[in-house]
């Protein structure tokens, strides 16, 4: 059954969900928010695509800064890069600060943008490209079945988070490191769920309010 708009979720809360479900949840549940070097290369990163203007070349055309959505999938964004040509099929390009990832965070960020793109224009996008800063180099992403599967699997997957309204609870590991939001996460504290529900235990036991004890058991 398609969703309503009322209902759509951003495309980058996929990439949110595969990379932490905890992280996922802190900004798109509790609506928290923290910048750090790598946020703010990454912005600076998509400053050109969203803010460019579209070209047209004997090759093709390409549009900046294209917003996307699905009413199948219940997902909206904005696809950093659309390259167009007649006859064939749109080619969607993602722009990521970092390197290639062995995980699928991106490659499926990518692949809801090409099923926007078919649900939108009711052709068919067979492939994508992700633009690496630090290797400045494109990456050619198949749009395969297991691909697609994936993505919508983790579509019904984030729609499901948002709905419970519950915060997973943290589990600590290298990923914490790279993470804006590890201060407001407080992965060590906040094992039993919600990071506001953490902090308030936190401020209640150092103004002497709550009883004597650990923040978790």
């Amino acid at each position: 059954m398609p969703y309503r708009e009322s209902d759509f979720l951003p495309i980058s809360a996929l990439q949110h969900l595969l990379y932490c479900e905890r992280q996922c949840a802190l900004i798109h549940v509790e609506r928290l928010w923290a910048e750090n070097r790598f946020t703010a290369e990454g912005n600076i990163l998509h400053r050109k695509p969203h803010g460019g203007k579209p070209t047209t070349r004997p090759q093709g055309r390409t549009l900046r800064g294209v917003p996307v959505h699905s009413y199948e999938l219940g997902l909206f964004g904005i696809a950093d890069v659309v390259a167009t040509k007649a006859g064939e099929p749109p080619v969607p390009v993602e722009y990521k600060r970092g390197r290639p990832k062995k995980n699928d965070c991106d490659r499926v960020q990518l692949c809801a943008q090409a099923l926007c793109l078919e649900e939108m224009t009711g052709q068919p996008v067979t492939r994508g490209e992700i633009f690496y800063g630090k290797v400045r180099r494109r990456v050619p992403v198949e749009m395969t079945p297991e691909l697609r599967r994936l993505t919508i699997n983790t579509a019904m997957r984030l729609h499901a988070l948002i709905r419970s309204r519950r915060t997973p609870p943290a589990e600590p590991g290298r990923k914490c490191d790279r993470c804006s939001l590890q201060g407001l996460c407080l992965p060590r504290l906040g094992r039993l769920g919600s990071a506001r529900a953490a902090f308030d235990r936190l401020l209640d036991a150092v103004s002497g309010t709550a009883e004597p004890g650990p923040i978790n058991p």
